[in-house]
């Protein structure tokens, strides 16, 4: 009885003096520094956005383009716009021109531009009938071509700013793939798109 209670003490005594050593280790206090995002940060959400571009494309042709800042769209806007406008304005005086003859034809001058040497028409008034159809078809698509861009010109400033604010991440990932079969041990052949949801 007297080992054991020799036992104790010493366990005792050797757990008190490891007790009061010295404690080597110091407890630093970590502190955690946060960077800021050095992604491009997205400006807010703006729901009025296409509407304003539509709007301002609609005044004044361009002006939605520059609104979005695609400034290289407002030169084939108003290229478009004014080759309309010409073709109108060409067309328009050759029909003029094929008219003015007809009529004076019929009210029995020989001097027009057609006539040539003034005893033989170089055009039969057959032909000026069809000119100036065919120039009045041509003055229709001209103006039609030119409206036709105007309103693309409002529909691409709405889109572009629908697009603009669409979240397109940087996410997305294709990575191919090769597993083989447990069942009957045939390799098989994937590709796979991974996109992350926010």
């Amino acid at each position: 009885m007297k080992n054991k209670f020799a036992y104790i003490l010493l366990l005792l005594f050797a757990t008190a003096s490891l007790g009061h050593a010295q404690d080597t280790l110091i407890v630093q206090k970590d502190s955690l520094v946060v960077k800021p995002d050095t992604l491009a940060t997205r400006a807010p959400y703006e729901p009025l956005a296409p509407s304003k571009a539509a709007f301002y494309s609609a005044v004044l042709p361009g002006l939605g383009q520059a609104y979005n800042k695609k400034y290289w769209k407002i030169p084939i806007v108003y290229a478009g716009i004014a080759s309309g406008i010409y073709f109108h304005i060409r067309n328009d005086n050759d029909y003029d021109r094929f008219r003015n003859a007809y009529k004076r034809r019929l009210a029995g001058f020989t001097d027009d531009e057609f006539y040539g040497d003034g005893t033989t028409p170089v055009i039969s008034n057959d032909r000026l009938i069809d000119a100036q159809e065919s120039a009045q078809k041509n003055k229709d698509i001209s103006i039609l071509v030119a409206i036709a861009f105007y309103l693309v010109n409002i529909i691409d400033a709405n889109v572009d700013a629908h697009l603009k604010q669409y979240d397109v991440s940087e996410d997305l990932s294709i990575e191919p793939n090769f597993e083989v079969n447990p069942v009957d041990t045939r390799p098989s052949y994937g590709l796979a798109l991974k996109f992350k949801l926010k």
